[in-house]
């Protein structure tokens, strides 16, 4: 019985180490621990940006097109903290009649966190649309336990609604139909001219691969 244990353990140890020595040596020919890069690629891209790049209406074109009442049906998300009525009560927030355009942590009886409160600036457009996206991504620090507006059009709609109670802030102003157009038709020119180069460079691989 012992004899037949130690042979038959034997081979499970010889066959554990035939097992190990071919995995080394596979290795070893196939630079497993040093992958190399083919010498003669298909195709490169070069300048490929995998961050996704921001599109869409500007913040002016947003706000032009946005409504009161539009902003009054977002701003149900606010109102267990926000009152926006001429001389409503603060609450967990401020009351916010007047805001766009006034001074930041202006509203008084309202204790502001010190980090807004010691950024100074007024609520401008962009300040309010950043705000509004991510307070604490705008200011550090603050009180304020809110998420954030993801969709620009909703922030947008916000602010339009927050003016008509009282604000004082100037619209931004959309960019000419023409700069538009012109713009647009530029950026059209450099796509093609950009999928043409890639396309030369594709040609020229593939010549030289034959």
């Amino acid at each position: 019985m012992d004899d037949r244990f130690n042979t038959a353990a034997g081979w499970v140890l010889f066959a554990g180490i035939v097992g190990l020595g071919l995995a080394i040596l596979s290795g070893k020919y196939f630079h497993a621990d040093n992958p190399e890069r083919p010498e003669q690629l298909g195709y490169v891209i070069e300048g490929v940006d995998t961050e996704e790049e921001e599109s869409g209406p500007s913040r002016a074109t947003l706000i032009a097109s946005a409504t009161a009442a539009q902003g009054e049906a977002v701003f149900a998300k606010c109102m267990a903290c926000h009152t926006v009525e001429q001389g409503g009560a603060n609450g967990v927030g401020p009351n916010l009649y007047g805001v766009m355009g006034a001074a930041k942590a202006a509203k008084s009886g309202f204790g502001y966190s010190s980090a807004l409160s010691g950024m100074g600036g007024e609520w401008t457009w962009e300040n309010m649309d950043a705000w509004l996206a991510s307070p604490r991504g705008y200011v550090s620090g603050t009180s304020m336990n809110f998420a954030g507006l993801s969709k620009p059009e909703e922030r947008a709609a916000v602010m339009i609604y927050l003016q008509s109670y009282g604000g004082v802030a100037e619209r931004p102003e959309e960019a000419p139909a023409e700069e538009t157009a012109e713009a647009e038709t530029e950026a059209d020119a450099s796509d093609e001219a950009e999928a043409a180069a890639e396309q030369d460079a594709a040609a020229e691989v593939n010549e030289g691969g034959e």
